[in-house]
């Protein structure tokens, strides 16, 4: 992770131990899951996506739309709830998106969704919790 100090921090043990071993490999190693592998991906009620790793929400579902990319994919955040950075990784240039409140790696943001933002949050589902509501 980078050396920013988020406001909720958890020491590495702390982590691992909230953590299942796959979110911990996406949201503190800056992994990805496998293409159509959660269960989120087909979440269709009316609800809040929320970060795995200190539950602040993050997407509300009414921006949450089908992709086809095998992960689920948002028009828009919740305002503040992420953030971004450049990476380099894989020989590729994209922009990272991180829980603003933890840090935790969350997927990339792409300029290829629909109106209004044209934006495509793209997020792996181990990286989220669902509250229906």
């Amino acid at each position: 992770m980078d050396a920013k100090t988020y406001p909720v921090t958890r020491t590495d043990a702390e982590w691992r131990e909230k953590l299942t071993p796959e979110q911990y490999q996406v949201m503190r190693n800056h992994g990805t899951e496998r293409p159509g592998s959660c269960a989120l991906l087909h979440e269709k009620r009316a609800g809040t996506f929320s970060c795995a790793g200190c539950d602040q929400p993050l997407f509300a579902s009414g921006l949450k739309f089908e992709s086809g990319t095998g992960w689920p994919s948002f028009n828009d955040p919740v305002p503040g709830a992420v953030e971004t950075t450049v990476d380099r990784g894989y020989g590729m240039v994209r922009t990272e998106v991180h829980c603003s409140r933890c840090g935790s790696h969350l997927g990339h943001v792409f300029e290829d969704g629909p109106p209004p933002t044209y934006l495509r949050y793209c997020i792996n589902g181990v990286a989220l919790n669902f509250q229906p509501g």
